[in-house]
């Protein structure tokens, strides 16, 4: 037994830990570094250079940062216990495609910020009620129809993103692309996201004990009295949802929502009551490390943070599959 499993206490404090830590790298690190005693000044009040740049620029970014990671790795533990699968990703259902179409309409028009923000989010919601529509058909829904109904919408998304990238002007082009790659530099209005998360995990910590009979089969979930079908309708909204939020925030990050709960439940266990809102805590803490790494390695020259974790994902994904072949 791990000793995690014995200590959760210990575990969240870890957690919120690296959580602080974190975060407080995020304020520190930069083209410009800035010193401790500046941060705590800057947070506490006071005025000048140091302290514009950490409220305006480097606290809304590292909190966006932090609040992508959150949804994505909640969305992906709630997907992952719903399919009984282990390595399914947010992103399964087309949420992502939906977003990019929409968020780059708005960059080809040349649009605000705001209406990217808008428009990203109305294309996430246009295309979960797509294929929610679609897979329900006749009244005939199944986990399978959902499925194959997200994988189609999501490759009909992405056929639409490659139509505007070949139509789009070259001097919005890079902005496009760094858009689709996750890009935490404009998320100047992170509160939001951060009310989403906080009421998605208020919303979804109640079903925690279901969650758990329905990870074990559907037929035991419904011999022990839980309404499977409610059940799975509405966590599959909520992740959706959260996903929206998330790819709204930064854009498309991939493998956080894939990789962070798989990880922590090697080391937690099974249990949604601790797995969600550590997942949450983790996803959190390793998008602003990334995020920070992608603005600090190659300063003055940012990275998009989707790469980063493209570059951590994919090996420790090859690992996981190596471990788990079936």
């Amino acid at each position: 037994m791990l000793p995690g499993r014995h200590h959760p206490m210990l575990l969240a404090l870890s957690l919120l830990s690296a959580a602080a830590l974190a975060l407080l790298w995020a304020l520190v690190a930069g083209d410009m570094p800035i010193g401790l005693s500046e941060v705590f000044a800057a947070l506490t009040g006071s005025e000048g250079m140091a302290a514009d740049i950490v409220r305006e620029l480097r606290l809304p970014r590292a909190f966006a940062a932090f609040v992508c990671g959150g949804l994505l790795a909640t969305a992906g533990a709630l997907m992952q216990v719903l399919l009984r699968n282990p390595l399914a990703d947010p992103y399964i259902l087309g949420i992502s495609g939906g977003a990019a179409v929409g968020a780059l309409v708005a960059l080809t028009l040349g649009a605000a910020s705001i209406w990217v923000d808008t428009l990203a989010f109305g294309g996430a919601l246009a295309a979960m009620l797509l294929v929610f529509g679609l897979a329900h058909g006749d009244g005939s829904w199944t986990q399978t129809r959902l499925l194959l109904t997200g994988v189609i919408v999501a490759a009909g998304c992405g056929a639409a993103v490659t139509l505007m990238l070949a139509l789009a002007p070259d001097t919005r082009v890079q902005s496009m692309l760094f858009w689709l790659m996750g890009d935490a530099s404009g998320a100047a209005r992170p509160w939001p996201g951060l009310v989403v998360l906080v009421l998605g995990l208020a919303a979804v910590m109640p079903f925690a004990r279901d969650l758990n009979v329905l990870a074990r089969g559907e037929l035991n979930a419904r011999a022990l009295g839980v309404s499977v079908r409610k059940l799975r309708m509405g966590l599959y909204v909520l992740a959706s949802l959260l996903t929206a939020t998330a790819v709204t925030l930064v854009g498309s990050v991939g493998f956080v929502g894939l990789i962070i709960p798989h990880l922590v439940r090697l080391v937690l266990g099974n249990d949604q009551r601790v797995l969600i809102p550590a997942a949450a805590l983790a996803g959190g803490t390793l998008l602003t490390l990334a995020d920070t790494a992608a603005r600090t390695v190659i300063a003055p020259q940012q990275l998009p943070v989707g790469v980063l974790t493209a570059l951590i994902g994919v090996p420790v994904f090859l690992f996981l599959l190596a471990r788990h072949p079936r």
